[in-house]
């Protein structure tokens, strides 16, 4: 069985949304980047932890899982946003943009549909804040027909912290085939 995929988004999950008064987790840091197609003098301001960095790249590196963005911010994910937190390179899913005025037109998240054919038969954790019922019911289903599956659905307004972290390390542990991944955990 090939190692899992680690499918990680970013708005929501490694840069949270700010609370009703405007406020960001203490821990992350503001930065103005410069998204693809963007005009110069329309930059975006985003919060990331730097602390997050070397924690995801312990785990992108441990030889547990394959990491695969899987965000809105397709090819920026690795221009912009990995090297704000000192990641190592890796690929991104070239989602398309649709005109949607809804993360969930037809009940579950958007990007499903092109996950599910990406993925095919491979195994999978998937980080992302915006899931639904549909989506974990997908994750179960899949599951069920030998295609391990866990959904991990961090607070948008906190995003992503060690605990989810250790839940990927520990599933993708029992996942991966291999027992240098036992040791691991």
């Amino acid at each position: 069985m090939p190692l899992p995929y680690l499918l990680l988004d970013i708005d929501g999950v490694l840069i949270p949304f700010p609370a009703a008064d405007g406020s960001t987790p203490p821990t992350h840091v503001r930065h103005t980047v410069l998204p693809t197609g963007r005009h110069p003098d329309d930059p975006v301001t985003v919060w990331l932890d730097p602390s997050q960095g070397g924690i995801l790249t312990d785990l992108l590196t441990s030889g547990l899982i394959t990491p695969v963005w899987c965000t809105s911010w397709r090819k920026d994910a690795t221009t912009i946003i990995g090297p704000l937190l000192g990641l190592p390179d890796f690929p991104y899913i070239d989602l398309p943009r649709p005109q949607i005025s809804t993360s969930h037109p037809d009940g579950y998240l958007w990007k499903r549909d092109h996950v599910d054919i990406w993925l095919g038969r491979a195994p999978v954790v998937w980080i992302d804040d915006d899931f639904t019922t549909l989506d974990h019911a997908w994750a179960q289903e899949r599951t069920a027909r030998g295609l391990p599956t866990l959904l991990i659905q961090p607070d948008p307004y906190v995003g992503l912290h060690t605990d989810h972290l250790a839940e990927v390390r520990e599933w993708a542990a029992r996942h991966s085939g291999t027992n240098e991944a036992m040791d691991a955990v």
